[in-house]
């Protein structure tokens, strides 16, 4: 079991990790398509974040052309380049899973007062 742990610990990436739930974040993913790569961004609210160690994922919600879009993304993937948080949400809860069924406005997270974004 410690090794597990350990194989863990190596493959972990914790300066992913810097947004909670609630933020708005841009998700920038590596898609293959034969032999060419390009990046994609994928941005939204996270919604959920599950798991611990290598195996956590997280939830990103976004609204397209009228139609919720939901992605879930491995944190320690290669494929994600990298996680840019571009706002703050002020949230109580710890998953999000009732702005499924929002619309417009209510489908909005109140933006924390005080936290800076670094760009």
């Amino acid at each position: 079991m410690d090794y597990i742990k350990k194989i863990e610990n190596e493959q972990s990436t914790p300066e992913k990790e810097t947004f909670s739930i609630g933020d708005t974040v841009k998700v920038y993913f590596k898609i293959v398509e034969g032999t060419t790569e390009r990046i994609q961004i994928f941005e939204g609210t996270v919604i959920a974040l599950n798991n611990s160690g290598i195996r956590r994922t997280f939830t990103v919600r976004k609204i397209s052309y009228g139609v919720g879009v939901e992605r879930i993304f491995p944190l320690s993937s290669p494929r994600v380049e990298k996680v840019e948080v571009t706002r703050h949400g002020k949230v109580r809860r710890a998953k999000l899973y009732y702005l499924r069924g929002k619309v417009g406005k209510g489908a909005k997270v109140k933006e924390k007062i005080g936290a800076s974004v670094s760009k």
